[in-house]
């Protein structure tokens, strides 16, 4: 079944267009990472389909679902989570308190305190200390709980790894794990190219807000990918890998 289905998708910044006519299908449970060079429209794609950006054409259907209008915090409560770039916690909130916050969405499903404590073991020795005093991968792990919290259908997550030590990006996938084996469909921004092709199933690679390929990580090589980073390589989503 189809979770997402992305037609036409614009958004931009003032004048400039950050996202340029995107087309997107994610199937439920699929992992898929978008890759491509800083300013290519990662972000901004990502807080599209969040609803925290506004798109200025193009639809968006979630379940079926057209989206398009409609306000973050209504796609929050039907399904639809983000962890930000920079993880924007409550700092002086306690972990605890942090993760309570994103049950206001009061959807049902397996994520739960415990659950997600379990996911993320790292923070259990953490649950009463402020979020704004721990390291950079026990705030990443908070960061995802809280998502997690809501129990979403799709799980955005945007760079996942940035500024983390190798220790701490480990043990933040290592959690993610436990994630992918609820099924969540899963969108990653992530610069590391090798986690990409480990925890990714589909790859979407973006130069200056299009989509220039997108193909199978089992079909793709390294190579290739890097080409259409850096805008070396142009191939039309058609002539993708199928």
């Amino acid at each position: 079944m189809t979770a997402l289905k992305v037609r036409g998708l614009e958004a931009q910044h003032g004048l400039l267009k950050a996202v340029r006519g995107v087309d997107l299908d994610l199937q439920d449970g699929e992992r898929l990472a978008l890759v491509g060079a800083n300013g290519a429209g990662k972000t901004t794609l990502l807080r599209t389909l969040a609803g925290i950006h506004r798109a200025s054409a193009g639809t968006i259907e979630f379940d079926g679902v057209d989206v398009t209008s409609t306000p973050a915090h209504r796609r929050a409560s039907m399904g639809i989570a983000l962890v930000p770039e920079g993880r924007r916690l409550f700092g002086s909130l306690s972990v605890i308190e942090n993760l309570r916050v994103a049950s206001a969405a009061n959807r049902k499903g397996a994520w739960n305190v415990d659950t997600v404590l379990d996911a993320f073991p790292q923070l259990k020795p953490k649950i009463k200390a402020a979020a704004g005093s721990l390291s950079g991968g026990q705030q990443q792990a908070v960061a995802i709980g809280r998502a997690l919290m809501t129990n979403p259908r799709l799980l955005l997550l945007d760079e996942v790894s940035l500024g983390l030590s190798p220790a701490a990006v480990q043990g933040v996938y290592e959690s993610l794990a436990t994630v992918v084996k609820q099924r969540t469909t899963l969108i990653l921004v992530e610069q590391d190219l090798q986690r990409t092709f480990d925890f990714a199933e589909r790859i979407v690679c973006m130069l200056e807000g299009g989509v220039v390929a997108t193909g199978r990580t089992d079909q793709m090589t390294r190579d290739e990918v890097m080409g259409y980073y850096f805008g070396h390589r142009v191939r039309k989503e058609s002539e993708a890998h199928a």
